[in-house]
């Protein structure tokens, strides 16, 4: 059925509306009216437009800071945009529901986001690595509309939001976005004094205090600093984590027609990697989740500084002039280790399973081979955009335009090493039983050598204007198109091939129509493409220095409405993403772009007030994720990562003034490790919950994370056959957030 999109997208629109009209009709006289938090929202918003999502107010609601339904989104285009004249499938994940999770880590945080799934450490990556609706998108993850590529994991301390785009979007974003991009939206400096702050303590030894200090400088100035520091135990053997990190920010001229922003994002992180357990027989082998495979001594040290200024001059109400740059620096120290083959005996020479590991031998013969991953990685780049909002009417027609130029300057190197102990092959560390292996540290024998060193860099240019036309009073057009030029190069001292550059041109579109009989309901056709260069990532895999881009076109249809007197938001969109010239490998060791890889699927989202004590978010989708092309053994194959159902629910109850209840479920279902469909881990679903206690000046929180303890894997590599990282097991948390005024 998912094949014939159109006409099921149809069917969806005309059944679901009839149902749909009796819910709005009744719900005229529900406590939360969208009318009243339209108009508090301008009552405090400021006429400068910046990258905080604004305000959000609730009949019936003592603190805004608790509202799920936010109405607008920073990735719909260059500025915050209704989610509503948005032709694409957008979600908003609010501050709010990460409080009443207590998600601390932006994986915790992207569990409330279908579609995405986790990909743990991979080869020269390390870090958040996150795939977005079956495509990998570890470098199209954003922080405040520019390129977040530093390898490292980032946390929520001074997020407002988390603001998710479906589909190919290289219209506003340039190269990437084949699944979509994720906009880290962080907390801006505002007007009204305010100060909190936050201790958590949680099973496993986990300790979490973190500040939000705001206070204004003058009438039209403020400063804002938000903290956090933590040292993480974990349910999972030997793993820790150690991380602090600072955001300050200042404006000047807030609600004046010149506003200045300046920012900075100051982390430093040191954690155990994870690099997960190995496959038997076809499946991650049957150990305790508890199970790690590494040395006591592993560790990734990670420094982050960001620095960001902003400039926005309002000429008048329609027409704004922006200017925006950002500088980065990522430094990453790792001393890592993974569980590579499994051995059929103790010695470097025994025979080495593959294939997905199938044996007959008992899993207490087995043995695995513990493998260095020891690399020092540094990115830089600088980013600068200029771009205009217009505002003008051509007769009848409404526009707004919104057209700029991004510049970008990216420089990266990874220098690799192998560790090789006493006695055993090259960069073998030890060769331990699969079956509850000893924790030690390293051999004192072993010996580090610095292997290649990889060095490239990549300068970039944008040209690109969206035009969205209002028709009367029901349809708004959407159209865009964008020229970038990508030129990057890379050397490596050791590995093939030892230079390379290239210099790609590509020319992206954007179009959507978008029909609102209502103000409560809204309907969009929309398309969209996007380009992946070979240097995307400023990597390069030998062999494919002399390939073109990849080219990948969206097509979505889908329905918005706001029910329930405009406070529950509820969305839907089928959607058919390909990559119709996808790398793949021929038998000579060559590329060429011949692969077809295609996902085809459904999503529902849901966010906001059922009642005025009662609030949900989250969403369904659907994912049909095939190779449906290639010259290796995925064709025809499953798409790695990528399982066809998943769930998210979370919802919350005030029972009093005082007391809230909440919980609900992840659920996702089975899917490979890898396109080769060897190693498939299985379906799960995990169950978290809440009880907090509120009063004026602090709030007591408690959480229960896994409530089941379910074993379940959270994080997939598909290296080494298809490694799988289990999630946390059972952690209660209790927070407690105390604001001084």
């Amino acid at each position: 059925m998912l094949r014939k999109t159109p006409l099921a997208a149809a069917i969806m629109t005309v059944v679901a509306a009839p149902a749909a009209a009796p819910l709005y009709a009744h719900a005229q006289a529900a406590p939360v009216s969208k009318t009243d938090r339209t108009a508090r929202t301008d009552q405090t918003a400021t006429p400068a437009e910046n990258a905080t999502l604004p305000a959000v107010h609730v009949s019936g609601q003592a603190d805004t800071a608790t509202d799920f339904q936010p109405e607008k989104s920073s990735v719909g285009a260059k500025v915050p945009t209704a989610l509503r004249d948005i032709p694409q499938a957008a979600v908003v994940v609010p501050k709010a529901v990460l409080d009443s999770q207590a998600a601390t880590s932006f994986s915790d945080a992207l569990r409330n986001v279908p579609g995405v799934t986790i990909g743990a450490a991979e080869g020269g990556q390390i870090g958040n690595n996150i795939n977005l609706r079956g495509f990998s998108a570890r470098t199209d993850i954003y922080l405040d509309g520019f390129r977040d590529r530093g390898q490292y994991y980032r946390d929520t301390f001074d997020l407002e939001s988390i603001d998710v785009l479906y589909g190919p979007s290289s219209l506003y974003f340039g190269r990437g976005s084949t699944g979509g991009v994720i906009n880290q939206v962080s907390k801006q400096a505002e007007l009204k004094a305010h100060a909190s702050v936050s201790a958590m303590v949680g099973t496993s030894d986990r300790y979490r205090t973190s500040f939000d200090i705001n206070q204004p400088l003058s009438s039209t100035s403020a400063v804002r600093l938000n903290a956090f520091g933590q040292d993480l135990g974990s349910t999972r053997d030997v793993m820790k984590n150690k991380d602090y990190g600072f955001a300050p920010t200042v404006r000047f001229g807030i609600g004046t027609p010149t506003e200045v922003t300046l920012s900075a994002l100051i982390q430093h992180n040191r954690d155990q990697p994870d690099y997960g357990i190995p496959p038997v027989n076809g499946a991650p082998v049957p150990v305790s989740k508890n199970q790690f495979y590494g040395f006591e001594g592993d560790r990734t040290i990670q420094d982050v500084q960001t620095f960001s200024a902003r400039i926005q001059h309002r000429f008048n109400d329609n027409l704004t002039l922006r200017n925006q740059t950002q500088f980065s620096h990522y430094s990453t120290e790792a001393t890592a280790t993974n569980a590579a083959a499994v051995l059929t005996g103790p010695l470097g020479t025994s025979t080495a399973l593959a294939n997905g590991n199938y044996t007959s031998l008992p899993l207490s013969s087995l043995y695995v081979k513990l493998q260095g991953k020891d690399r020092n990685i540094n990115d830089h780049s600088v980013y600068n955009t200029t771009d205009i909002d217009y505002k003008f009417n051509t007769g009848p027609l409404k526009h707004e335009v919104i057209a700029g130029i991004d510049l970008s300057h990216e420089t990266y190197s990874n220098q690799s090493f192998t560790a090789t102990a006493a006695g055993l092959p090259s960069n073998t560390l030890a060769i331990v039983p699969l079956l509850n292996p000893q924790y030690t540290t390293r051999p004192s024998s072993t010996k580090v050598v610095a292997t290649n060193l990889a060095e490239s860099s990549a300068n970039g240019i944008g040209i690109y204007a969206n035009d969205t036309v209002s028709i009367g009073q029901y349809w708004k057009v959407v159209g865009g198109l964008r020229w970038d030029r990508y030129e990057a190069s890379i050397k490596n001292t050791i590995n093939l091939p030892s230079y390379a550059t290239q210099t790609n041109y590509f020319t992206s579109v954007r179009g959507g129509i978008i029909f609102q009989p209502t103000d409560w309901h809204s309907y969009y056709v929309s398309y969209g493409t996007s380009f992946n260069p070979s240097l995307e990532a400023l990597t390069l895999t030998n062999n494919q220095q002399n390939t073109p881009p990849e080219s990948n076109r969206s097509y979505e249809i889908g329905t918005k409405w706001d029910l329930l007197g405009g406070g529950l938001s509820v969305t839907q969109s089928l959607f058919n993403i390909d990559k119709t010239n996808a790398r793949t490998l021929q038998a000579d060791g060559s590329y060429t772009l011949d692969g077809d890889v295609r996902v085809r699927g459904y999503q529902l989202g849901l966010a906001g007030h059922i009642t005025n004590k009662w609030q949900v978010f989250g969403g369904y989708t659907y994912m049909d994720g095939k190779v449906v092309k290639a010259l290796d053994n995925t064709n025809g194959k499953t798409l790695a990562n990528t399982p066809r159902n998943m769930i998210t629910l979370w919802i919350t109850y005030d029972v009093t003034p005082q007391w809230t209840f909440g919980g609900g479920p992840v659920y996702t279902s089975a899917r490979y490790a890898a396109s080769n469909d060897l190693v498939q881990v299985p379906a799960y679903t995990r169950w978290d919950a809440m009880a907090a206690y509120h009063q004026k000046h602090y709030d007591i929180q408690f959480n229960v994370q896994n409530l089941t303890n379910k074993h379940y894997y959270d994080a997939l590599i598909p290296s080494d056959g298809g490694r799988a990282v289990p999630g946390y097991g059972r952690t209660f948390l209790a927070t407690l957030n105390y604001r001084f005024y």
